[in-house]
């Protein structure tokens, strides 16, 4: 009897290493976004969360992430998967039905014009990102009480939330951000970001690894003088210089001092007075590490 002689090639040590750094990526996600919905409270059990679809790595990484934290999860929720076909000039309409169906994903697939609307009002050159966005709130709010969600998920991550930090800081004079959780405009709507705690470059990474069918945005996505492009590139530039600023910026967003800062709607500074009771770190200005 002739004996058959099976060779095993052992996978490279680079193999390995992907493997590995593959792993810990995706745990580090699923890790963040659970963190950021359990801290929040975002989900609860009987909700129905309304995924906002774009065909970028950003939302395709949070339906992606609230489906596997579904499976596991201690509470029951649904997912429905919306897109807003906004009908612009060469857009891959069937892309992300066919995605979604291969997933096993129910889907929502909205048809309307905005693109139309948005170049129409917006003169040649200037932002359209302001117009485009209410237009799209609009009609995503519509949709949600149509479908019964309870929940809008948007796929913002950390980068996205302090990048408008300091656009609102520079550029609108107020202390202001994307918060994780939110009442919608309309006030009928509960709004979310999952990803809140997540790094852009880590799901730049993901998207890659799982190998999203990216749809680029050909209306706002190709604008070059974006003010949210040059606060990126800001924020890129101090973390390259000075590792770690980035985080330590995001974590001054959780650690609000009102009395050390100047709004006197939050502080009644007229009626202070002195009471004899020391008060801790009080005239202290700067907080070491």
């Amino acid at each position: 009897m002739e004996t058959q002689v099976i060779t095993i090639t052992p996978r490279s040590n680079r193999e390995r290493r992907d493997q590995y750094e593959s792993h810990k990526l995706e745990k580090r996600l699923r890790r963040l976004a659970g963190q950021a919905i359990a801290d929040f409270d975002m989900i609860g059990d009987g909700d129905k969360v309304m995924a906002c679809l774009s065909g970028g790595k950003d939302s395709y990484a949070m339906l992606d992430i609230l489906l596997h934290l579904r499976s596991r999860a201690p509470v029951n929720f649904d997912i429905v998967a919306v897109n807003l076909d906004q009908k612009q000039p060469g857009f891959p309409e069937h892309v992300l039905p066919e995605y979604l169906t291969q997933l096993g994903v129910p889907f929502h697939i909205e048809n309307q014009d905005t693109y139309s609307i948005v170049k129409r009002v917006i003169p040649e050159g200037k932002t359209m990102c302001s117009l485009c966005s209410r237009l799209r709130r609009g009609v995503l709010y519509r949709v949600a009480q149509e479908l019964g969600a309870t929940r809008i998920a948007l796929g913002h991550h950390r980068d996205d939330i302090l990048q408008t930090f300091f656009l609102n800081l520079f550029f609108g004079g107020k202390l202001k951000t994307m918060p994780p959780k939110l009442v919608s405009d309309d006030g009928r709507n509960v709004v979310i970001r999952p990803l809140a705690y997540c790094e852009e470059r880590d799901l730049e990474a993901y998207a890659g690894l799982r190998q999203f069918p990216i749809i680029p945005c050909t209306l706002c996505g190709s604008q070059e003088n974006l003010k949210r492009k040059e606060v990126k590139a800001m924020l890129n530039e101090w973390e390259r210089r000075f590792p770690g600023r980035v985080e330590s910026m995001f974590t001054s967003l959780q650690n609000v001092i009102p009395s050390h800062l100047l709004d006197r709607q939050l502080v009644d500074f007229a009626s202070i007075r002195a009471t004899g009771t020391p008060v801790p770190d009080g005239d202290t200005a700067f907080d070491g590490d």
